[in-house]
């Protein structure tokens, strides 16, 4: 995470504490010629209300005009993570077991960079997929994760 999303994350978590929701994710990126801030709320029964992205974007609002921590003109938008969340932490990988996910690695891994799987278990700083056509498990180590989250198959 680069240095503005850590200041984000410190200054958003209360505020989704407060609210009795969760911090999924922050990204700041550049889209066009626009700097864009998103944050990905949730809440324990996966219902997420626009009200409570209002709420928690007024709020949040507030404490960046006070602190200020972004030099430039941003975007800020506030919102569930969707149906393709990412999977950052312990907790996101037991609560998602059985679910189609994808995942890009540092580095090779079985000569691939990039699984689509079952995710069957995390245990021991691991994640175990199951290859959707293989009948092999792979383990990934989760300090060799890039990138994780659910993902739809049509």
């Amino acid at each position: 995470m680069g240095r503005i999303a850590d200041q984000i994350t410190e200054i958003v978590v209360p505020i989704t504490k407060a609210e009795k929701l969760k911090l999924v994710d922050v990204d700041y990126l550049k889209e066009g010629n626009e700097w864009v801030l998103r944050v990905f709320v949730e809440n324990d029964e996966g219902e997420l209300s626009i009200s409570q992205c209002e709420k928690v974007s007024r709020m949040l609002s507030e404490q960046l005009d006070e602190k200020d921590p972004i030099d430039s003109s941003y975007v800020l938008e506030v919102s569930s993570p969707g149906l393709e969340r990412p999977l950052k932490c312990e907790e996101d990988y037991l609560k998602h077991l059985d679910n189609l996910i994808k995942v890009s690695t540092f580095v090779n891994i079985n000569g691939e960079k990039e699984f689509i799987g079952t995710l069957k278990a995390y245990k021991d700083d691991f994640i175990t997929l199951s290859i959707k056509g293989e009948d092999n498990l792979i383990n990934i180590p989760i300090d060799k994760i890039a990138k994780a989250n659910l993902t739809v198959e049509f």
